[in-house]
């Protein structure tokens, strides 16, 4: 890829996911048509979304995945999808309150307590989703674990009420997030989808330096979330580099001198052999 088709293709992907538009592949509709076709499908969309997709997927191929895929024998593994995520989500985009019986670690249950949702999010490491809300009573902000939550229901709550605790809650997460800047490694640049895919699950922006021909990413993320990242970045090796962020410059320096130590190299041998 030249100079100008990464300065264009990069201009163009902006533009585009700064209107809120996505392009698919035909690779892409395949698959989806094809997934669409599983049982699970019913459960994770509703009946009128789940048959506009179909309906506008008709005229798509299957994706042909016989005879190139084999499952082998597995540990069970979590399912992604929890029933409980279409009405939080609904409860959520209302701003209506709720009523929820969860338990805890130690096996407690805590009944019919009354707070905001905020928001769901998925853990990565943990590979389970978590409900973010505000306890109305005690006026604390929890994380609670679907796979926890007992039961569920909406209730009335007033929505200037609701709105002050969102805006509170937005400013108090905002508190907490940090930034850190990466650079990739010029002779990776053409890697660049590979390296976004594994930054995927943050929010994060790209920058195109034209002069120097480097990208740099910008991640945000809160502070509980450093050590995935940190797991990221040891992943994608020399492909980047972080720029910006202590904490993190800091772990990788502290891996990287016991690696050397545990192998009788030092950093010099290291600068050499690069």
């Amino acid at each position: 890829m030249n100079l100008f088709e990464k300065i264009f293709n990069h201009q163009i992907i902006s533009r585009l996911e700064d209107s809120g538009i996505f392009t698919v592949t035909s690779h892409e509709r395949a698959w989806l048509k094809t997934m669409l076709a599983h049982p699970a499908a019913d459960g994770a969309f509703t009946p009128g979304t789940l048959a506009k997709l179909r309906s506008i997927l008709e005229s798509d191929q299957a994706m042909d995945i016989s005879g190139h895929l084999i499952e082998k024998a597995r540990s069970r593994e979590k399912q992604v999808y929890h029933p409980l995520l279409r009405p939080l989500r609904r409860l959520i985009q209302d701003k209506s309150g709720i009523r929820i019986t969860y338990s805890i670690k130690s096996g407690r249950v805590y009944a019919n307590q009354y707070g905001l949702p905020y928001r769901l999010e998925y853990s990565m490491v943990k590979r389970e989703w978590y409900l973010l809300w505000y306890h109305i009573r005690h006026r604390v902000f929890m994380s609670t674990r679907l796979a926890n939550i007992q039961s569920l229901e909406s209730e009335y709550v007033n929505p200037a009420v609701a709105e002050r605790i969102l805006k509170k809650i937005s400013s108090t997460l905002d508190a907490r997030k940090d930034e850190v800047t990466l650079e990739i490694v010029r002779r990776y640049n053409e890697e660049l989808s590979r390296i976004l895919y594994a930054l995927s699950s943050f929010e994060k922006k790209v920058e195109y330096d034209q002069k120097q021909d480097l990208y740099r990413i910008k991640v945000c993320l809160i502070g509980d979330e450093m050590e995935y990242l940190l797991s990221k970045i040891r992943f994608l090796g020399k492909r980047v580099r972080v720029t910006e962020g202590d904490y993190l410059k800091r772990r990788m320096l502290e891996a990287s001198t016991k690696a050397l130590e545990r192998y009788g190299a030092s950093p010099a041998d290291e600068e050499m052999s690069s």
